[in-house]
């Protein structure tokens, strides 16, 4: 009886970068950017620290794709002005807690000790999406609508997630979607 013969595990650079992000993330969210060293995450993964240098360049470069892959702002955009905050209003009161953006807010409070990570913070939420949502709402006034649009967005998203939902009957989640969507729509507008 033969038996078959062991070797190396077959290579999947595509699997092994997922495995190392997913590693990364998870760490990012437990500990600040500062104390997680590229040793501890590829541990995590099972995989030569040299692995997360091929991948991602650095410890930062890693923290990028990590961010990166958490934010689900990409359709945020899509569809039509006019039915721009209804659809945000719609998605902030009725839409499912996303395990994702809850490890990208992690993510981001812990970052907030290190100058380093915020700097990548920063950068990333400008490029993703402070700068797409001032051009898209365009205009003389486009930059303060659009930081007006993110602070109601963002605060309104953190408190659902932070107290663990909102805790409101249908009746007034109706009257919340309406009176927010309003409120949103006059701020893209620039009413």
């Amino acid at each position: 009886m033969a038996f078959p013969v062991c070797g190396p595990r077959p290579r999947n650079a595509a699997a092994t970068r997922a495995l190392i992000l997913e590693a990364a993330q998870n760490r990012f969210a437990r500990e600040s950017y500062d104390d997680v060293g590229m040793r501890d995450i590829a541990g995590d993964a099972g995989v030569d620290p040299a692995l997360i240098v091929r991948y991602f360049g650095s410890k930062e470069g890693l923290f990028r794709a990590a961010l990166d892959h958490c934010h689900e702002c990409s359709t945020l955009l899509d569809g039509d002005r006019e039915t721009f905050a209804t659809r945000i209003a719609h998605e902030i009161v009725y839409g499912t807690k996303s395990p994702k953006k809850m490890q990208g807010l992690q993510i981001i409070l812990r970052s907030m000790s290190s100058a380093r990570a915020m700097e990548v913070v920063q950068q990333q939420s400008c490029e993703q999406f402070m700068n797409p949502l001032t051009t898209w709402i365009g205009g003389d006034h486009g930059a303060v609508s659009a930081r007006m649009a993110a602070a109601l967005m963002m605060g309104m998203t953190v408190s659902k997630e932070i107290t663990g939902g909102l805790d409101l009957s249908e009746a007034e989640c109706r009257s919340l979607e309406q009176r927010l969507a309003r409120v949103l729509q006059d701020i893209i507008d620039g009413a």
